[in-house]
């Protein structure tokens, strides 16, 4: 059985004393112990909670003296609510989740963040039957799509539907998830107005002027629910995406890496009271997390095969080993036998993904406005105060420099110590707008379709 440092140090300690002990091991070894050991962490069935996986299978978590309980939640609401109620001390969260928590809408509670999980691990798949119909609107390159394929090949096709009295109904996984609001990116772009909320006036459907009708279904069900026919196409992680190939049963159109480029996916999420009650414990929870995304990505994927198989057990994600790695190996299936390389579908450590950066969350802010979650509008300044409530760097850099300082990491695999929270203004968009954190007003004035300035519903 492999000892953990802690483990060693405790039998140092019994055979030699505690007096001598002190004389060879440095007091900052012992200047802090984890303010709670046993900790039960929650997680939805999706390829992207691999970092908890990993800490856990890889033994970090226990290099950390900490004896992790792994435990998978019916859905993201269920999950959060356990998350503020303290049965959970944490949980692999939307990173739309402490953000939409804190600012209200929804459930209100005090969640922050310091631990990015991944970026992009996204895709929109459409039914055969409304792909079918797409496809002669989609410009082809070598006889196969050209992608990424936008929504502009989809806008006749839902035309056609509203002219037969008929709506189009498109499934995504929470109403503040990367999910939702990539889709309805990918669908503004392409003309097709995805719908208002209004909390103000009782009205959370999200549906309000809506041209396709977007409506909350848990991940795991997605494909069954388009096969049933009850929704057309959907917006997901993986692998059930991929899974709607495997079953024969639709096509992916686009990625979201597409959509928005190395968008934040996924967080770490823990109640502010118990971040505040247990600041050692959550630093040592994020070491074991940036170790378990540095192992996911190093030496260009090749750990992926052995993440597949882990991830695939029915302790963790429970599909079929092939299907997650038709994405999680760097390459991405789009009709059944078009598969393409796609190395950076899913990004657990490379481009500082790990980092919680100001700018992530901002643009969560921006999307929660342009479609009514935030129903007024605020200024430049309180975008930037809500993220820094949320968002909390300097645990991260906590972490860091101890993971530097025990030699498991360099200073080379963070962001510069000078950073400011934010990532240079970002072009790569399906649309070709430019995001910049610093400036989210006048990002959300480029938009033809969506709430800005002081216009409210």
């Amino acid at each position: 059985m492999r000892k953990t440092r802690r483990t060693l140090l405790k039998t140092l300690v019994a055979s030699i004393g505690c007096s001598a002990m002190l004389q060879l091991v440095p007091m900052a070894a012992w200047a802090a112990e984890p303010e709670k050991e046993a900790l039960k962490l929650g997680f939805i069935k999706l390829t992207d909670m691999a970092p908890l996986a990993i800490a856990y299978e890889k033994g970090f978590f226990e290099d950390e003296g900490l004896y992790v309980t792994l435990e998978a939640q019916a859905n993201w609401k269920v999950l959060l609510d356990r998350v503020i109620d303290g049965e959970l001390d944490g949980a692999h969260m939307l990173s739309g989740q402490p953000i939409g928590a804190t600012i209200g809408f929804g459930t209100k509670a005090e969640i922050i963040t310091a631990f990015t999980m991944d970026l992009n691990g996204n895709a929109i798949t459409m039914s055969n039957a409304i792909w079918e119909q797409m496809k002669p609107h989609v410009p082809m390159l070598d006889g196969k799509p050209q992608h990424p394929v936008k929504a502009d090949a989809l806008k006749p096709v839902i035309e056609q539907l509203n002219a037969s009295g008929k709506s189009f109904n498109l499934g995504m996984v929470f109403p503040v998830s990367t999910h939702n609001y990539e889709l309805r990116y990918w669908l503004a772009a392409g003309g097709i107005h995805p719908g208002y909320y209004a909390p103000s006036k009782g009205d959370i459907s999200g549906q309000i002027d809506a041209q396709a009708l977007l409506s909350v279904t848990p991940p795991p069900q997605m494909p069954s629910t388009m096969e049933a026919g009850t929704i057309h196409g959907y917006s997901v992680g993986e692998p059930w995406n991929q899974q709607a190939v495997f079953k024969g049963i639709g096509v992916p159109v686009v990625a979201d890496y597409a959509i928005r480029k190395n968008m934040s996916e996924k967080v770490f999420g823990v109640s502010k009271a118990w971040a505040e009650a247990n600041p050692e414990t959550h630093k040592r929870l994020v070491k074991a997390l940036i170790r378990a995304g540095k192992w996911l990505d190093e030496d260009n994927n090749a750990n992926r095969q052995e993440a597949v198989e882990i991830l695939s057990r029915p302790e963790y994600v429970g599909a079929d080993a092939k299907v997650i790695a038709n994405s999680m190996t760097g390459t991405f299936e789009f009709e059944k036998g078009d598969k393409r390389d796609v190395p950076d579908f899913n990004v657990f450590f490379r481009y500082h993904a790990t980092y919680p950066y100001y700018s992530d969350a901002i643009w969560y802010l921006t999307q929660m406005r342009r479609w009514g979650q935030i129903a007024e509008a605020k200024p430049d300044s309180w975008y930037l105060e809500m993220a820094k409530q949320v968002y909390r760097p300097e645990i991260y850099r906590e972490a860091a420099a101890e993971l530097i300082a025990d030699g498991l990491l360099t200073a080379e695999d963070f962001p510069p110590a000078d950073e400011d929270g934010f990532r240079e203004p970002l072009a790569d968009t399906i649309d070709g707008i430019t995001y910049d954190g610093r400036t989210p007003n006048a990002y959300l004035e480029q938009f033809a379709i969506g709430l800005k300035g002081d216009t409210a519903l």
